[in-house]
């Protein structure tokens, strides 16, 4: 499929991110941390007072990890996270995320998710992420329906996520979610700063995203997939690599591993030891990219609107 065909964003109204692109939803432009006016952003603690007892959209990343500490510490009894759990998200992850919440007292669940039941998100066209956040949502709003002790859903996008393609951002638009972390105007620096200043572990946890986020548009979703990339990145995990991606093309897989790491990954006995396991996996051609990790690396294709 060519990505001229397709057409981006259900209703999406922004500008494709990129070289300094705004990405926006429902028609507006999100303000970064450095372009929004000081006298406009609200301390998050404010924010989050306000939205208490509230429903947190919880993964484990470092914005909604911090966005659920901040939360039970600004409002004691008025916190849930929920994570959605299904096969895009790595057990890793999961166990993870679990913990930290432990730790820091967090009333945590699981909430499963059936996205791949959805034709529209295993098709993976540019407009997949909204389909799973609307499915997210759409789970969360029935908990919040059920549970009347709780009045508020909210998740952890922050002041720098206008700088990708992100329809998931309309979905929870759709469902009345609100931002703490933008409406405060805490962009990735200033997060990784106070998470680290009130000594989380998951300060520097390298950036991530689901499971699926890794097969190219295009190329249907399905839970064998999904397993495949999750065993293929656990693998770059245990030879100590630390920020990776398994970019899934089909019979191709292409690699991407932080620049810092990449010397190590061009050593020829390490190109060997790679091939041996994605040959394993089932794919035919095992490809190194040379530009090493980045985030949302396959929006490149996309046109900008």
């Amino acid at each position: 499929m060519n990505s001229e065909q397709w057409t981006v964003g259900v209703g999406w109204t922004g500008r494709v991110g990129g070289a300094g692109g705004v990405v926006g939803w429902g028609g507006e432009a999100m303000a970064s941390e450095q372009q929004q006016p000081a006298q406009q952003r609200r301390p998050l603690a404010a924010v989050l007072e306000e939205c208490a007892p509230m429903l947190v959209a919880y993964s484990g990343g470092v914005d909604s990890a911090y966005l659920a500490y901040a939360a039970r510490q600004a409002a004691p009894g008025g916190v849930l996270a929920l994570i959605a759990d299904s096969p895009s998200l790595p057990r890793s992850a999961l166990a993870a995320a679990l913990a930290f919440a432990a730790a820091h007292d967090i009333p945590c669940e699981t909430l499963a998710t059936q996205e791949l039941d959805n034709p529209e998100y295993r098709r993976n066209d540019p407009n997949r992420c909204y389909f799973c956040k609307d499915e997210l949502f759409g789970r969360m709003a029935e908990e919040l329906r059920r549970r009347p002790g709780f009045r508020t859903l909210v998740y952890g996008v922050n002041a720098d996520d206008q700088l990708d393609f992100r329809p998931g951002h309309r979905a929870a638009d759709a469902h009345g979610v609100r931002a703490p972390l933008l409406e405060a105007g805490l962009g990735k620096a200033e997060i990784r700063a106070r998470a680290k200043a009130a000594g989380l572990a998951v300060w520097d946890r390298p950036a991530s995203a689901c499971l699926a986020s890794r097969v190219a548009y295009g190329t249907e979703v399905t839970a064998e997939v999904l397993a495949r990339i999750e065993r293929g990145e656990e693998a770059l995990y245990g030879l100590g690599f630390r920020q990776v991606r398994v970019r899934y093309h089909q019979e191709i897989v292409r690699l991407e591993i932080a620049r810092a790491e990449l010397p190590r990954a061009l050593d020829l006995a390490m190109a060997d030891r790679l091939v041996e396991i994605f040959k394993a996996l089932g794919f035919r051609y095992v490809t190194l990219d040379l530009q090493g990790y980045r985030s949302g690396s396959l929006n490149e294709i996309l046109p900008v609107l």
